[in-house]
């Protein structure tokens, strides 16, 4: 009877093993791209080395799967334990352990936005640091001098609050800080904008903002980084991001939330006709409140007088007759005096109003110049091909630079 010889089996190292079935598993091109979704627990973030080591699990087993520092850097959450997430990646084998695990490349909540996720948790974190907390919040000057305002130079927002900053309020002064509002480079620039705002300690008053958007648009003011620089500005914030319904985390962190940058220029300066208006209704009511008091202890006078008249001799009559004009003229004298103060009150007032009259700084030989809209401050930024505008207090001219020969 013929027995087949069976070959002896070759030994192989522990390496040779892994690499073996590493190779196998990588040359399989159903795992080289999956999407595995999961529970994460056993989550590892090493934050010096950006990787994130972690299991996802569903029911019945367990996945091992890691996140290198470049892609985790790209998540705009931060997973943890128990979220349910949808993952990309591949399957592969770590030698050294012999441990198969998915490589994630990318990471999305499973039924919720990443953006959604990641506005929700910063905004709770920030909150239990008490950054919106309303005790800390700076109150908005009533007469600033100055206003800042943080915005693209290209956008409507800015011609809005410009256009509403000199119609309520003519002698602000306004310094326009242009910066991207959307985009990866505009956080660095809004953070820069609004430090370099506060250490130079020239604006009264910040108002930070663009106009609506989607979500990814108004993303730039949902930065960590820009809140905390908001939260530590000394000088007051007023945040001012996209339409009514928009919220983002700089307006839970400013001192003063606006629904649109127009409304934020609104908070920030006063109307001048308001002004006038209220000082002429209070010196209405102070002459009449005056009035009215001396009304009521001339008839006071004037039954006593008849009380006199009736029980008491003359000489207690003419006694209380000298009192009466007495007290008239004391009283006629502290009358005086305090319709002197507050009509002193009231000319400083006007006086003041008068200052902030743009026309008023004209009327003294200066003029206005404006080429294209827009107001040219110096020479040189004077284009001298196209015709600019004086304007006087009497009226306007049109004229045109001449070269120096």
């Amino acid at each position: 009877m013929y027995t087949p010889k069976i070959p002896r089996p070759t030994v192989l190292t522990v390496s040779q093993v892994n690499f073996y079935i590493k190779s196998v598993i990588e040359n399989d091109p159903r795992l080289g791209v999956v999407l595995v979704s999961g529970e994460i627990s056993n989550l590892t973030d090493h934050y010096r080395s950006g990787h994130i080591y972690l299991s996802l699990k569903d029911e019945r087993c367990v996945l091992r799967a890691v996140m290198f520092a470049g892609n985790a850097r790209r998540l705009r959450f931060r997973p943890q334990d128990g979220m349910r997430v949808l993952c990309r990646g591949r399957i592969s084998v770590y030698e050294p352990s012999g441990q198969y695990q998915l490589y994630i490349e990318d990471m999305q909540p499973d039924g919720v936005g990443s953006l959604a996720l990641a506005y929700e948790q910063l905004k709770k974190k920030l909150e239990q640091e008490g950054l919106f907390d309303p005790v800390r919040k700076m109150p908005l000057p009533r007469f600033p001098e100055t206003v800042g305002v943080i915005t693209s130079p290209t956008g409507a927002a800015v011609q809005d609050i410009r256009n509403i900053l000199f119609r309520r309020f003519p002698n602000i002064n306004m310094i326009l800080c242009p910066v991207l509002v959307q985009g990866e480079g505009a956080p660095p620039q809004l953070i820069d904008a609004v430090q370099r705002l506060d250490a130079e300690r020239k604006c009264d008053v910040i108002i930070i903002g663009r106009g609506g958007g989607s979500i990814e648009d108004l993303w730039a003011f949902n930065s960590e980084a820009l809140a905390r620089a908001i939260a530590a500005c000394r000088t007051p914030v007023i945040s001012a991001v996209g339409h009514e319904t928009d919220f983002t985390i700089c307006d839970f962190v400013a001192d003063m939330r606006a629904p649109t940058p127009s409304a934020a220029a609104e908070l920030a300066v006063p109307d001048v006709r308001e002004l006038r208006a209220h000082y002429r209704s209070q010196r209405q009511y102070l002459q009449s409140l005056m009035e009215n008091r001396l009304h009521r202890q001339t008839e006071r006078l004037e039954y006593l007088r008849r009380i006199a008249d009736t029980v008491g001799p003359a000489n207690k009559v003419r006694a209380l007759q000298e009192r009466y004009e007495l007290f008239q003229r004391q009283f006629q004298t502290v009358i005086d005096s305090k319709i002197s103060i507050e009509e002193l009150k009231l000319k400083k007032t006007a006086a003041k109003l008068a200052t902030l009259n743009p026309l008023a700084i004209l009327s003294r030989g200066y003029a206005l110049v404006e080429q294209e809209g827009s107001t040219v401050v110096s020479a040189a930024a004077l284009d001298r091909e196209k015709v600019f505008t004086l304007t006087f207090s009497d009226g306007k001219l049109t004229a045109q630079a001449v070269s120096e020969s």
